[in-house]
């Protein structure tokens, strides 16, 4: 079964309450969901006949500010039988939490935690829901868009004290020249 029989198939068979738009690219399937359906539709990915998607490669958190519901939560997934890529994709607010995928994907609890941990973007009864990539005294989720770039805190070390300290971050704006011309281009005087 090729990859166009698989998006056929199972945007025929699928209920529309689980996915809502389907896409087709020549890098795989996307599908849309809603919060409340990533569960039963990875299940059905996972076991059915006809897709049997085994590996979940990742799960990663996109930050839209714009929109309303500003999160994106996309499970990136493969089906080595059928040599398929199969992309699931969800939206939700700040508040909004996501049903995890953790029972027929084990792999899927690190990526979870990092979803969580960098953007924000939480799971309903997750097994093992703690930071995974940043501090535990960490404030914030540094990729979202609002999140300063500089961050809040500067971690350094300490040599007199021997340790490693956290201090709020301090920043002074001093006057600086700057000469946007570039050396590179050739400039003609008349």
């Amino acid at each position: 079964m090729d990859n166009q029989s698989i998006f056929q198939y199972s945007w025929e068979i699928l209920p529309k309450k689980w996915v809502h738009k389907m896409k087709r690219s020549e890098h795989g399937n996307r599908s849309y969901t809603n919060t409340d359906y990533p569960f039963p539709l990875l299940c059905f990915l996972k076991w059915h006949t006809y897709t049997r998607v085994q590996v979940s490669i990742d799960i990663c958190g996109v930050d839209h500010p714009s929109r309303k519901r500003r999160f994106e939560v996309v499970h990136n997934l493969l089906s080595t039988r059928y040599n398929s890529r199969i992309r699931v994709q969800t939206s939700a607010d700040e508040v909004t939490r996501i049903s995890p995928v953790v029972s027929p994907f084990p792999s899927a609890g690190r990526w979870e935690r990092e979803v969580w941990d960098i953007s924000g973007v939480s799971s309903i009864n997750h097994p093992d829901l703690r930071r995974i990539s940043t501090d535990y005294g960490f404030e914030g989720h540094p990729l979202r868009k609002d999140f300063p770039l500089s961050g809040y805190v500067e971690v350094r070390y300490d040599d007199p004290e021997k340790r490693v300290v956290s201090e709020p971050i301090e920043m002074t704006q001093e006057f600086r020249y700057f000469d946007f011309a570039s050396p590179w281009e050739q400039r003609s005087d008349g």
